[in-house]
């Protein structure tokens, strides 16, 4: 008897010290976000993921970014609280999926994904780039190609927040390149970009520009969250 209500003392006990804290509320959790806060965030998930204003690029974002959901990508982007790459690379794989299947498409190429790359001043000041994370945790989900280095950001860009559409594209205009180690691999497939937000669409369409001009074919962009305003952070 004695030797069972150690054991189980010690099970509590390093439950406590394995347990974790949600990342909105602090509580202890055993996931990233406890079930109360999941809830709100799941509050923010939008019910037609597709924005169809753009007829060249398909933009596929999860939810709207304000609320909770905002709060979320705070945390992960700004505080690293990388662990939320997890969930929310998991729920757009699915939401993509689920729009493949919808729309019933059959790829004529295999799909690669390709994050929005930082610039390494900004990388090495964050420690990692938010967009990669979320393509890694994606792929796992839509099982496709994951070429991280896909793109390269060549020019360090003036915050984006701050700018209107028009500015935004001067602003990232050759901000981007093709890393020609990948260009033949890039070639026989077909690129979904990924992000975290997506606002007046100027960092895609630049991108998938850029990807282009090289011959390579660009499907969309998957995004976590869609902003309803140009009120947004930067990069």
């Amino acid at each position: 008897m004695g030797g069972t209500l150690w054991q189980w003392g010690k099970q509590q006990l390093l439950s406590v010290f394995l347990s974790g804290s949600c990342s909105l509320c602090q509580r202890s959790s055993p996931a990233a976000l406890c079930g109360a806060c999941l809830k709100q965030v799941r509050q923010c998930q939008l019910t037609n993921p597709v924005d169809e204003e753009y007829p060249d690029l398909v933009v596929i974002s999860w939810g709207r970014y304000e609320d909770s959901l905002r709060q979320v990508i705070g945390r992960f982007k700004y505080q690293g609280q990388r662990d939320l790459a997890q969930w929310l690379g998991t729920e757009l794989g699915q939401t993509w999926h689920h729009y493949q299947k919808t729309m019933a498409i059959k790829a004529r190429s295999p799909m690669a994904l390709v994050p929005i790359p930082l610039h390494p001043a900004k990388f090495q000041q964050r420690g990692f780039n938010q967009a990669e994370l979320l393509a890694q945790w994606m792929n796992r989900r839509v099982q496709g190609v994951l070429i991280a280095d896909g793109l390269q950001r060549v020019r360090a860009t003036q915050a984006q927040h701050s700018l209107n559409r028009q500015q935004r594209q001067q602003n990232l205009a050759q901000a981007f390149q093709v890393n020609p180690q990948r260009l033949n691999r890039l070639r026989q497939t077909t690129v979904w970009l990924v992000d975290d937000i997506f606002t007046t669409g100027s960092t895609a369409q630049v991108a998938a520009q850029t990807l282009r001009r090289s011959g390579i074919s660009v499907a969309g962009i998957c995004t976590v969250a869609r902003a309803l305003s140009l009120d947004t952070d930067a990069r």
